[in-house]
Parts: structure tokens; sequence; C-alpha cells
């Protein structure tokens, strides 16, 4: 299988969190505020003020709205009847348990990955990671986490079964600010490496088992990074 990667200038937008031009007007609406939301531009419990933020993005309600449903879906934000939109705003129990079963999701991933993947698709695994360290070295963390995230949904995706990769992104997509966060607030940004050059020695390898071991455990420490954290900093945001 072939995996999707955005062309350059795309993707240099999509990184930078700007309203591109030069992809559909609410896919690139969506991304923004994904971004703000990930960021705390949005805080967690904060209501959307659509005339404002329609102006700061300088577009239209529709595909502001647009936006705000599918990041409804993906559970980043909540729509009230007669209140508009709402940051969501997980307890800490709700992510923990959604980051267990992203982490069993993930280790299945990676088992099926390393039984299924052809040299073509560890290649391009090999490629995203090369550009994540490329951020890594340049100390841009919304860089990197965005290409360690195509990193992730790769090795899902090469798993090639459809329910595993529809239920990941689903609940990849409703953990997005909480695994930015997890980045940022990462002290040891060279453990991460090393965890991901484990991850792409094993898949080379198609070593299933150690693969599958190594993605729990890295879905582990991103509890780690926010459990203490997370009602702190949500308050912050808010402030």
């Amino acid at each position: 299988m072939t995996l999707e990667r955005a062309p350059d200038a795309a993707a240099d937008k999509a990184l930078s969190g700007e309203v591109s031009p030069g992809e559909p007007l609410t896919k690139s609406v969506t991304n923004r505020l994904r971004d703000m939301i990930a960021q705390d531009e949005l805080p967690a419990g904060e209501r959307i003020r659509e005339r404002a933020l329609a102006e700061t993005l300088q577009v239209s309600r529709t595909p502001l709205r647009e936006a705000l449903k599918i990041l409804a879906t993906e559970g980043l934000v909540e729509l009230f009847p007669n209140r508009g939109a709402v940051v969501a705003k997980p307890d800490p129990a709700e992510v923990q348990d959604l980051l267990q079963v992203l982490g069993v999701l993930e280790a299945l991933g990676g088992e099926l990955a390393c039984a299924r993947a052809s040299d073509r698709d560890i290649a391009e695994v090999q490629a995203l990671h090369y550009e994540m360290l490329a951020a890594y070295a340049r100390k841009d963390r919304l860089a990197y986490f965005k290409v360690n995230q195509q990193i992730h949904k790769a090795i899902v995706a090469i798993s090639g079964n459809a329910s595993l990769i529809e239920t990941h992104g689903r609940i990849n997509a409703q953990l997005y600010r909480v695994r930015y966060r997890s980045n940022s607030r990462n002290t040891k940004w060279d453990v991460a490496i090393e965890e991901h050059e484990a991850i792409l020695t094993a898949l080379r390898a198609r070593d299933g088992a150690a693969l599958s071991q190594i993605l729990r455990s890295h879905l582990g420490s991103t509890w780690a990074n926010v459990r203490d954290g997370l009602d702190e900093l949500d308050q912050n945001a808010g402030s």
C-alpha cells in the first residue's frame, strides 16, 4: 500500500497552522481550529465566539460552522442548542481511559503492520521519521508533533484492518489536544526520539511482538506526561 503524504507546500501550511488557500476552505479552517485548541489559543471549556473567530481567521461564518461540526464529531468541540460551541474539556479519568484503549489499538496495529508491510511502506515511515528528526533539530514542537502523528497513523494504516484504522482515527482525533500537550510538556524529548528509533527498528525487522510492546509503552508515557498537570494547565489556560 502507498501511504498518503501531503505535497511540500501544503504540508508547510498545515504545520504552520495557517488557513491555506491551497486546500478546501472548510478543511483549512478545521485544521487551524484544531491547532488553536491544541495550543490553548482556544482553551478547554471556553465558549467559541463565532463572529470574532471568523474575523480572526478572515473567513465567513459558514465554513467556520462547518469546521466546528467536524471538530464536534472528533470530540474536540461540544455543540449546544442556542448556546453555540464550547471547547471540550474531558476529565482526567476519561483521558486515561482513552489513552489505554489507544495503546491497545496501536499495539495491535504495530503487530499487524509488521506482518503486512511492504518495503515501500517501511520506506515511507522511515521518510516521515527523518522529517520528524528535522523538526526536532529545529526545536519546532508543532511540526514535530504533526509528523509524529503521521507516523503513528501510518503504522496503523499499514495493518490494512479497516475497523482498526477507523476506531484508532476516531479516538486519536479526540486526544489531539492531549497528545500535543504531552509533547509540549515532555522535558525528556530525546527519550521520545529514542523510542521512535526503536519503533522504526522493530518495523524494519518486522518484529511484531517488539513493535507492539514499544507502541503500548509509548502511549503509557503520554499519560504520565499529562496526568499530574492536566487540571492545573486547564485552569491556567482559562485564566
